[in-house]
């Protein structure tokens, strides 16, 4: 029983707690005896809560009396280490933080727990989440649940990693340069990045400010699209989920964004993933918008500086303490001279001008072609430690890879990640599905109608 609780989908949990046909303290008990075979090799859970069987002897007490929570009553979740936690260690994968325990907690977290969700543990995530390899002087790697000698991918790798093992049934990560969506290519799970600002990220860490704002989210993560839809809904509230109307329309697909070659296996999932939808009743065509080639040199110049300055204010006077992917960011922020500060401010206001021009030029692009199929990244799930991939006979960095997910950041889209084929070595391949600001919805519907085509879990 305890197996087959944990490979059922968030969705059906809740329905088998509030038919009172399986108790929350039950599922938990499942999920805590799975982490405990599993998670010594994978790594992907670093804090258990405390107080977790409690909380659902607690739930359970108050379904006994007709009393609901909420749409959640009782649904254990992960929640990503950057993201805190009331009572739980919440350390950012860094040293410095290493006996932090959060007196209140971040704002998505308190709505999941007004909803009835309680909260099962931590998840493991680079040093300040710095990608694409979740790894960390605090707790060390976490390993890829389909190959252990392959990374989860980051900087919400633990997050993926747990839900692909069937340890959590659903959680939260955060997404500021595909985040999400590399892990959950990595991992074949399903991860949601939605539009910029839908939801408050106080109570993250590093925090959403100066630029980092036009593109750090948070957002759920799980096995299954219906899953990631019913903790958005919860999160946003229907207010905030935008106008939606089953309209099958235009889409269009590509693989070649000008930045980085991609893998001829995630060319097939591409096309893979374009045919569901066409054999769906969508109106599919290939083609790129021009602004998916600017991307990346705009995420650069918006978010790397402000990214180091946020770090830099974290570790002032903990210097010595960074890790190896920290320290060379404190460093190069510690010898830039005055001049060259002014000059990169100048730069940064140029950018945020040329990414507002490129924007609208997109958006006007997608009033006629509402939805987009994308790669996630070059590559699958690649070695530890590796910082070259190597992709059609080139060799290229592993973030300039990534530039597919960090150039929908840029732009503050929506975008869902989900696994649609394998590779011969048996790794999941994901792609994204990319939408307008605010139509979280039907970016879901259309990754449905994908899921259901390739039937992957």
């Amino acid at each position: 029983m305890n197996d087959d609780l944990t490979s059922k989908s968030a969705t059906e949990l809740i329905q088998l707690i509030s038919a009172r046909e399986v108790f929350s303290v039950e599922i938990v008990e499942a999920h805590l005896q799975r982490i405990e075979q599993l998670n010594p090799a994978l790594n992907a859970i670093v804090t258990i809560a405390p107080d977790v069987v409690a909380q659902a002897r607690a739930k359970d007490e108050q379904l006994a009396r007709g009393q609901i929570s909420g749409p959640l009553h009782g649904l254990p979740v992960t929640i990503k280490d950057t993201i805190d936690t009331e009572g739980i260690r919440t350390t950012y994968g860094s040293n410095v933080f290493v006996h932090h325990v959060p007196s209140r907690d971040a704002a998505v977290v308190a709505r999941l727990k007004a909803a009835g969700a309680l909260i099962l543990g931590k998840t493991n995530t680079p040093e300040m989440a710095i990608p694409y390899e979740t790894d960390n002087l605090l707790f060390g790697r976490t390993n890829n649940p389909h190959d252990l000698s392959r990374t989860c991918g980051g900087s919400s790798g633990g997050e993926a990693a747990a839900l692909a093992a069937m340890l959590s049934p659903a959680g939260i990560g955060s997404d500021l340069s595909g985040s999400i969506r590399v892990p959950a290519h990595f991992c074949g799970v399903t991860g949601l990045k939605p539009t910029t600002g839908i939801f408050p990220m106080d109570g993250h860490v590093p925090r959403a400010v100066g630029t980092l704002a036009l593109g750090a989210t948070v957002g759920p993560m799980a096995r299954y699209v219906d899953d990631l839809s019913l903790l958005f809904r919860t999160m946003a509230g229907k207010s905030q989920t935008g106008d939606f109307k089953d309209e099958r329309g235009r889409v269009a697909w590509f693989v070649d964004d000008g930045v980085s070659p991609v893998a001829e296996d995630i060319v097939r999932a591409v096309q893979l993933a374009a045919d569901a939808l066409q054999d769906a009743g969508f109106e599919v065509r290939q083609e790129m918008p021009t602004a998916f080639s600017e991307g990346q040199r705009l995420w650069i110049e918006l978010f790397a500086g402000a990214a180091a300055e946020e770090i830099g204010r974290l570790y002032l006077g903990h210097e010595q303490e960074a890790g190896p992917l920290v320290s060379p960011v404190l460093q190069r922020a510690s010898q830039t001279t005055r001049e060259a500060k002014i000059q990169t401010a100048e730069a940064l206001a140029k950018a945020v001008l040329e990414r507002e021009r490129y924007r609208e030029e997109l958006l006007h692009w997608m009033r006629t072609t509402p939805l987009i199929i994308a790669p996630v990244s070059a590559t699958t799930a690649f070695e530890h430690g590796a910082t070259r991939v190597t992709v059609r006979e080139k060799s290229i960095s592993v973030f300039r890879a990534c530039s597919y997910s960090q150039t929908v950041t840029v732009f503050g889209l929506p975008a869902v990640a989900l696994p649609v084929a394998r590779t011969g070595r048996g790794l999941p391949i994901g792609v994204q599905i990319i939408g307008r600001p605010f139509q979280e919805e039907l970016v879901m519907t259309a990754a449905r109608f994908i899921e259901r085509a390739v039937g992957f879990w």
